[in-house]
Order: structure tokens, then C-alpha cells, then sequence
């Protein structure tokens, strides 16, 4: 079947919006301050230093990617953009690799949201965190669609590519359930041991008529930049 030879999955780099998170956690308030919009929200200093320091290491690489596609989220065009200066390629961005749209609840932190949604806290706890869509917004169901129709709709282009795709936390891993037909229930285990961090490097390559993870969450290159692992969405 056609397709990538390697998938290489990389979170963006710190966000502006992960810090505000941080911060309106640490305040104990029910909002992100922040003044522009999802799409928007640019890398912070160390997050431009993680995708700089993640170019290096690809651009050290004896095998490097061969094709680059993005979320065209700021933070996320902006990592790619950085790490791919080094190996000369151009930055193709696709809106099926956006954020997941946190909808009603979007730039409120996980107590705002408990606090004026109490009854949309308690549905998310009865669903679980896999199949809750938040009024307006989508669940990790939903962004699994995405998911499988970039892999369908993309696979004659970059036939036989090493790609590196530059995406978010939710999308990373909603891509392993999807690449290792994972449950829920083990997905979610995942998540409640492992945060992605911001720049790190997840890799796969192509088995047969499946997938081989060959890396989870590496983040050996951010050894001269600070790692971080901030959610980039609130949970009620």
C-alpha cells in the first residue's frame, strides 16, 4: 500500500497559551489571559528555543525527514518552520492537524469550567475523556476522524517519504490509537502515565501492512533547553 516509509509525530514547541494555563492555575481563576484567538497564539521564548533545538537534531540526522506538514495553528507552523531550516524543505500545513476545538469552554481553565458547567463536568466524567465532546467542540472521536483522512487522502504524496508531521498534544496521540489500532482504555492509560511534552519527537515506521512505534515522547534533543509538558486544553 502506498504511503510514508517513517511518520515522525512532533508536538509544538511552549506556547504562549501553555503559560497562561500555568498561570491561571497557579491564580486559581476560571480564564486564560489571553488576547487573541486559538489559531493565534504564538510560541514563547523557550518554546522557539525547543523547535530550534529540535532542527538541529533533524538536521544531524542520517536519515532526515523528507516532507514536512503542519497544523497551521501559529504554534505549530512556527515549530515546523524552525525545525525544518536545517534540512531545506518546505512547510505544507493542513487543517485536519489543528488543535482540537475545545468549543464553549474554549481559554477557560478546568475549575471555571466545573464551576459554570457543573452538569457538563458530570457528563464528561460519564462519557470519559475519549468520547466527551464539549458544546461546540470535539471530542478525541472526532479528531481521530481527521486523523484517519489525512493518513487516507495523504498517502500517494508522500509515498515512500520519511514525514514529519508538527501537530498538538491530543492529535499526537489521538495518531497512536489510530497507527496502533489501540482501545480506549489502553490510549487512556497512556495518557494518564505519559504527558507529551512540548518538541518531543514520536517516530513510526512502516511494517507490513501496519505500523512499528519506534520512539514515545523523546525529548533527548531538548538536552540544552528547558523540556516542558504543559496540557494544551483545560479537563472539567
Amino acid at each position: 500500500m502506498p504511503g510514508p516509509d517513517q511518520l515522525w509525530l512532533v508536538r509544538h514547541g511552549e506556547s504562549q497559551g501553555n503559560l497562561a494555563d500555568a498561570r491561571a492555575h497557579a491564580l486559581g481563576v476560571d480564564r486564560l489571559e489571553l488576547d487573541v484567538r486559538d489559531p493565534d497564539v504564538p510560541l514563547s521564548p523557550t518554546g522557539e528555543q525547543q523547535a530550534d533545538a529540535l532542527g538541529c537534531h533533524l538536521a544531524g540526522l542520517d536519515e532526515r525527514p523528507t516532507a514536512v506538514l503542519a497544523s497551521p495553528f501559529t504554534r505549530a507552523a512556527e515549530t515546523a518552520r524552525r525545525a525544518a531550516t536545517g534540512l531545506d524543505l518546505p512547510v505544507r500545513c493542513d487543517e485536519r492537524l489543528r488543535e482540537r476545538d475545545f468549543g464553549a469552554f474554549d481559554g477557560m481553565t478546568a475549575q471555571g469550567i466545573r464551576e459554570r458547567y457543573p452538569e457538563e463536568a458530570e457528563r464528561r466524567r460519564l462519557l470519559g475523556k475519549f468520547w466527551y465532546r464539549p458544546p461546540g467542540g470535539e471530542s478525541w472521536a472526532d479528531v481521530a476522524l481527521r486523523v484517519r483522512s489525512v493518513l487516507a487522502t495523504e498517502a500517494l504524496r508522500y509515498d515512500g517519504d520519511r514525514l514529519l508531521v508538527v501537530a498538538h498534544q491530543a492529535v499526537v496521540m489521538v495518531f497512536r490509537y489510530v497507527l496502533e489500532e489501540l482501545s480506549e482504555e489502553r490510549l487512556l492509560e497512556v495518557d494518564r502515565t505519559e504527558q507529551v511534552a512540548n518538541a518531543s519527537l514520536t517516530r513510526y515506521r512502516a511494517a507490513g501492512h501496519g505500523w512499528e512505534l519506534q520512539e514515545f515522547n523523546a525529548v533527548e534533543h531538548l538536552a540544552d533547553v528547558t523540556v516542558t509538558e504543559e496540557p494544551d486544553v483545560p479537563h472539567p
